[in-house]
């Protein structure tokens, strides 16, 4: 487990730099936190440190949003929040972007458990009452963290 603080907006292309060193070499990112906590926010932030021009917003609507960097490289933005029924995934064809290889940063993964890999990175975000963030990275292998 490793801690990354955020004390304000100015601090975020740090920490969304720090954050790519620590989980570039798994290419799916769950992220949690409380509507509000600035998951999408953090997310803009890491797109930017890929290379990422384009507006990243959140794929509230669509599920999924796609993005390529200078490189040509894919990159697929999550939000499950509108999700009642789990199995409304199957129809974008999750797995597909799961086990693409490309980075797949998802918002709202509590809503479709089930379809998570068993290996991915946790970011969960926590509001600090002064408005900072505290980040908590945990690396899961196999459905077990390992801190």
């Amino acid at each position: 487990m490793k801690n990354i603080y955020c004390q304000d907006i100015e601090d975020l292309p740090e920490v969304a730099k720090k954050l790519v060193e620590i989980c570039k070499n798994q290419p799916i990112w769950v992220f949690k936190g409380r509507m509000g906590a600035g998951k999408t926010t953090l997310i803009k932030a890491v797109g930017e440190v890929f290379g990422i021009h384009e507006l990243i917003s959140s794929p509230t609507f669509s599920l999924v949003n796609e993005y390529q960097n200078d490189l040509g490289e894919i990159f697929y933005h999550f939000d499950f929040y509108r999700i009642e029924d789990p199995t409304e995934i199957l129809e974008v064809g999750i797995d597909e972007y799961f086990f693409s290889g490309h980075y797949c940063w998802i918002e709202w993964a509590e809503r479709i458990p089930e379809y998570i890999p068993e290996s991915f990175m946790l970011i969960n975000i926590e509001t600090e009452e002064e408005g900072g963030r505290k980040i908590t990275i945990h690396q899961i292998e196999n459905g077990k963290d390992h801190g």
